[in-house]
This record gives C-alpha cells, sequence and structure tokens, in this order.
C-alpha cells in the first residue's frame, strides 16, 4: 500500500514538473513567435530604411517616406512625464496608507485607488479631451506662457499653442492611469516589511521618514522596482486614451510640452486599419516591433539595477 502510494506521489510530481516546464516552455515560445511575426511583418521597411528608420522624422504616406522619430519621442516623452508624476504620488499614497492612515480610513481609501484602475481608457480619454484639456489650457498654460514664456530654457518647453491637448496633456492622464498600479504595489510591499523592524527603528527615536527610507525601502526595493516597471509597461502600452489627447501630428517642430505629437500605439491605432500593404504597413510594424525592443530594453535595465542593489547590499554602514 505504502509503495504503492509512493510511485503514485512520484508520478505526480514528475507531472506537475511537465506541466510547468511545458508552461515555461510555451511563454518563450510565444514569445519567439511574437518577435518573429514583428520581424517578418516589418521586413520591408526594415530592408528599405534599417536603423536609419529611428532617427528620420517624416511620415508621409502618399510619398512612402517614413521614419518612426516623432512616434518614439512622443511615446518617451510621454511615459517618462507619466513616471515623473506618478512615483512621487504613488510613493506618498502607499506611505499614507501604511504608516499614517487611521486605521477605519485604510480599507475605503485604497479600495476608491484601486477603483481607478478600473476605470476603461477610452473613459479617461474623453475626458482628458473634454473637461481636462481646457482646464489644463486655461488654468495652467496659459499662465505658465505669460509668467515663464521669456525664460529661455523654460520658454522653449512652454511654447506651442496653448489648446489643452499634447505632450504635457498625455503624459499627465497617462499618470493618472499608471497610479493605482504603481500604488497598489507599493502598498502591498509594505505591508509585508516585519513590524518588529520598523518597531526596532521607531525605539531607536527614528521618524517615520527614517523608518521608511532605512528600513522599508531597502526591505521591499523589489517590489517597489517592480511596481514602477508595471506601471511604465502600462504608460508605453496604452492607446486610446494617448490618441485623443496626445494631439496626433507626425511633426517634430520643437521640444515644447505644449505641441502636439503622436505615439508609438496612437499611430498604429489611427492608421492600421487603412494602411495600404507594402511600406506603410510595414512601418507601422516596424514601430511595433521598436515598442516591444523598448519595453524589452527597460526590463533589462530594472534587472540590471536590482542586482546591481543586490551586489551592493552591507557594503553601506
Amino acid at each position: 500500500m505504502r509503495l504503492s502510494l509512493n510511485l503514485s506521489n512520484a508520478f505526480a510530481d514528475r507531472l506537475f514538473g511537465f506541466a510547468v516546464r511545458g508552461a515555461a516552455l510555451l511563454t518563450l515560445a510565444l514569445l519567439s513567435g511574437i518577435i518573429a511575426s514583428l520581424v517578418m511583418g516589418a521586413w520591408p521597411a526594415i530592408r528599405e530604411y534599417g536603423v536609419g528608420f529611428l532617427t528620420h522624422n517624416a511620415w508621409d504616406p502618399v510619398r512612402e517616406d517614413f521614419g518612426g522619430l516623432v512616434m518614439i519621442y512622443g511615446t518617451l516623452a510621454t511615459s517618462s512625464i507619466a513616471l515623473l508624476i506618478a512615483v512621487p504620488v504613488s510613493f506618498g499614497i502607499a506611505l499614507f496608507l501604511t504608516e499614517l492612515s487611521p486605521t477605519w480610513l485604510k480599507r475605503p481609501l485604497g479600495t476608491a485607488i484601486e477603483l481607478l484602475a478600473a476605470v476603461p481608457s477610452i473613459v479617461y480619454g474623453m475626458w482628458g479631451l473634454m473637461v481636462f484639456g481646457p482646464v489644463l489650457a486655461r488654468y495652467v498654460q496659459q499662465p505658465a506662457q505669460s509668467l515663464l514664456g521669456d525664460v529661455p530654457f523654460l520658454g522653449a518647453l512652454l511654447s506651442g499653442p496653448p489648446v489643452g491637448i499634447g505632450i504635457l496633456s498625455a503624459g499627465i492622464i497617462l499618470s493618472i492611469m499608471v497610479i493605482p498600479f504603481i500604488a497598489s504595489v507599493m502598498r502591498d510591499v509594505f505591508e509585508v516589511t516585519p513590524p518588529l523592524l520598523k518597531e526596532s527603528a521607531y525605539g531607536l527615536g527614528a521618524t517615520t521618514w527614517e523608518v521608511v527610507w532605512h528600513v522599508v525601502l531597502p526591505y521591499t526595493k523589489t517590489g517597489v522596482l517592480g511596481g514602477i516597471m508595471l506601471g511604465l509597461g502600462r504608460a508605453l502600452g496604452e492607446t486610446m486614451a494617448v490618441t485623443f489627447v496626445v494631439g496626433n501630428m507626425n511633426q517634430l517642430g520643437s521640444v515644447s510640452l505644449f505641441e502636439p505629437a503622436n505615439t508609438i500605439t496612437s499611430a498604429l491605432a489611427n492608421e492600421f486599419a487603412e494602411a495600404a500593404p507594402g511600406l506603410h504597413q510595414a512601418s507601422l510594424i516596424y514601430l511595433g516591433l521598436v515598442l516591444f525592443l523598448i519595453t524589452f530594453t527597460v526590463l533589462i535595465c530594472s534587472r540590471l539595477l536590482l542586482m546591481r542593489l543586490k551586489r551592493n547590499e552591507g557594503k553601506r554602514v
């Protein structure tokens, strides 16, 4: 009886191992298939433009002259603005919920923040175009141009038509969309910090900020960075909300945050269905391949940063 039970357990373990290994291999196969299909679809554009596609700013379907610089710049600019706003706000939310919030407020406030993630992206886009855009133009862009328009560097950043659509508007909308993801992950990882560590730091006279900076963040840095990467991935891949508010202009006139621009995802959403087979369609697929490579590069950089942080543990006194 015991022998048959051991054989049954061994067979179950082996079957489970095969299933897990098969799931991992299936994931790699799907990833390889996606890369191969993107390369095959973009091959006419890769053969025609090569790496120069990344630095060419023309986009003229009539003359079949294509370059991805405008879309790449718009994607990186809007995602950077979103992270610059969302990371400190999410950190403050997570810190408040885990360290400062009254007990009766933690659950409803946490639930309200998580509900923001359930709002469809097209709703954010319509709200940004019809409500947020006019408010931004009237109460932020126009006063900022009046006050700082003559400052050399800031004047260039704040030039352009103050109409409420453009890179800045898209970045702010993206930040609102990624805050729930980053804040939820930060809150969850902050809560897994052993209470004994925090109580010991408080017992030694540390302030709340010192406890968070010297105890909580070092203990949860992997989860915090993972939450930030999750938000960055959402910002890089967002389509509909950005399409409504970015302006969808395939020209790179200046570095102004108020200028209408375009992103990779909005260009794909606007043009792919009507793109003629040939260079136009291949160039759009090339943009998709570039977006995939950007996301992959961000992931690799985050892993390298985590490895460096792990190697430096214990070196500081």
